[in-house]
Parts: structure tokens; C-alpha cells; sequence
């Protein structure tokens, strides 16, 4: 299928691993021109990108050079932002996050809305006149934890939140011609689940069993439909149809990428 996106222009957060690295390389591929946006941009992301930005997001100052840069970069408009920075703060791969509500304080809150909802509330704000002339579209990558009630507590309801505001942006800018649409991934081989010093990891110390032994058994622990859990590629491909004019009627949904973890809508 064509996805009919060549030649157009995107900004994706998050770019330098993960789902982020995958959603620029297939968009690259289609032929899209792609502002990459990282802490710490990394070679495979300085590779397949146009142009690289270095900016925290969690700050006014990380968000600003990225509005100045993609202005100077499209000034014509951007057709597409995918917000996908996100995830657990670094530092706060820690057990206290295994301990339920109680544990967690408000600096780690905090922290978390801001990476993973604050983080995209700000872009997005500052992007929407530059997507706005181009009938651009917004893919806000959140998580199956928006549904379900399950450690850790903050990000959920973090990203809970950011689904939400998915379906506002679509309500009031849908009939100016720009969509805005959320992907929901499930379990993915990600640094979230892959990395030593991540809530996975602590997890696995916390049960005394290594991290691949985790894994092994995380499909069917989390009832994983398919039996294995996603690949960032595969979550890279719903967001491409989701940028594309093939996807011109899918607004303000809520697609999963979870490989059957969700079993009722």
C-alpha cells in the first residue's frame, strides 16, 4: 500500500531508541522529511533523521528549541507530530515503584507527568499553528496502562490522561482538517523492559530471577494473545497508516498495538 506520505514533514519525539527510532526509520523510508527530537540524540537516530534536535522536553527551555527549530526547518507547516517521548523518568527504574500508591511521592509524580503528559501537552501547543496549516495530523503514543489499573500507578494515569487529550485535540480541531489520533502500545522490546536499570529490571530482581527469565514468561503473564510481545517496528507501522491519507477518517481513536492484552473495548 502507498501511504502517500512522501515528501512530507514530521516531528518525532523521542527519536533515539525504541518505537521513536522505529516510527523515523519507516517514515523516512515512505519518503517523510524527519525533525528528530532526543535528550541525547543518538548515531543510529543521527542517521535516518534530517535533522537531529538535543532538547529536554520536561522543560520550558527543551520545548522552545524545538518550536524555533521546526520552523526554521518547515516553514511551510509540518504534517505530522509524533509526540512518543515518554516512559518511566530515569532514575525511577527503582522497587519503590513496585510498591504501590503509598510509595510514590510527589517528586516522582511529578516527574512523571511531566515526561509523559506535560511534555506532549507543550509541544503540541507549540506546534499546532505550523500542523494547522498543513492539515497535519497528531499521534500521541500512550499505553494499554491507560486502561488497566496496574503498577506502576503514575504512568497510567499519566498516560490516561494524555489518551484523553487525544480525543480533545480531535474535537476541536478535526473540522479545521487536522487530526489527532492515539497509539496504545502493550508490552514492547523496549528500554522499559530490556534494560538492567529499568522497572523491569527491578522487577525481576524483586522476584530473584534474571531479566530474560521475565521476559520468557511476560506473555503469558500479561495474556499476550499472539505469545510474544511487540516489536517497536510493528507499533512504527500503525503509526505511519495512522499519519497517512489512507487514515483520513481515523480521528480521535484510541488504537491498540498490544497484541491481544486488552480484551474487551
Amino acid at each position: 500500500m502507498d501511504l502517500q506520505l512522501k515528501d512530507r514533514s514530521a516531528v518525532v519525539t523521542g527519536a533515539s531508541k525504541g518505537i521513536g527510532l522505529a516510527t523515523a526509520r519507516l517514515l523516512t523510508d515512505e519518503g517523510v522529511r524527519v525533525l528528530g527530537v532526543a535528550r541525547v540524540p543518538t548515531p543510529e537516530m543521527k542517521e535516518v533523521v534530517s535533522l537531529a534536535v538535543s532538547a529536554d522536553l520536561t522543560t520550558p527551555s527543551g520545548v522552545t528549541a524545538v518550536a524555533s527549530a521546526a520552523e526554521s526547518w518547515a516553514p511551510e507547516g509540518l504534517d505530522l507530530l509524533v509526540n512518543n517521548a515518554g516512559g518511566l523518568a530515569p532514575g525511577d527504574g527503582d522497587p519503590s515503584h513496585l510498591g504501590g500508591f503509598a510509595t510514590i511521592d510527589d517528586a516522582a509524580w511529578d516527574r512523571t507527568l511531566e515526561l509523559n503528559l506535560l511534555s506532549a501537552v507543550r509541544v503540541t501547543r507549540s506546534l499546532v499553528p505550523s500542523l494547522l496549516r498543513r492539515g497535519g495530523v497528531i499521534v500521541n503514543v500512550s499505553s494499554i496502562g491507560a486502561r488497566i489499573a496496574h503498577p506502576p500507578i503514575d504512568y497510567g494515569v499519566a498516560k490516561a490522561a494524555l489518551t484523553n487529550l487525544t480525543k480533545a485535540l480531535s474535537e476541536e480541531y478535526a473540522p479545521c482538517g487536522m487530526r489527532a489520533v492515539t497509539v496504545s502500545p502493550g508490552p514492547t522490546r523496549t528500554r522499559n523492559w530490556t534494560d538492567s536499570d529499568s522497572l523491569a529490571g527491578a522487577l525481576s530482581r524483586s522476584r530473584g530471577i534474571g531479566q530474560d527469565e521475565l521476559l520468557a514468561g511476560l506473555p503469558k503473564d500479561a495474556g499476550i494473545s499472539i505469545g510474544r510481545i511487540i516489536e517497536p517496528e510493528e507499533v512504527a507501522s500503525a503509526i505511519a497508516f495512522l499519519a497517512s491519507p489512507q487514515a483520513g477518517a481515523i480521528t480521535g481513536s484510541d488504537v491498540l498495538v498490544d497484541g491481544g492484552v486488552i480484551k474487551t473495548v
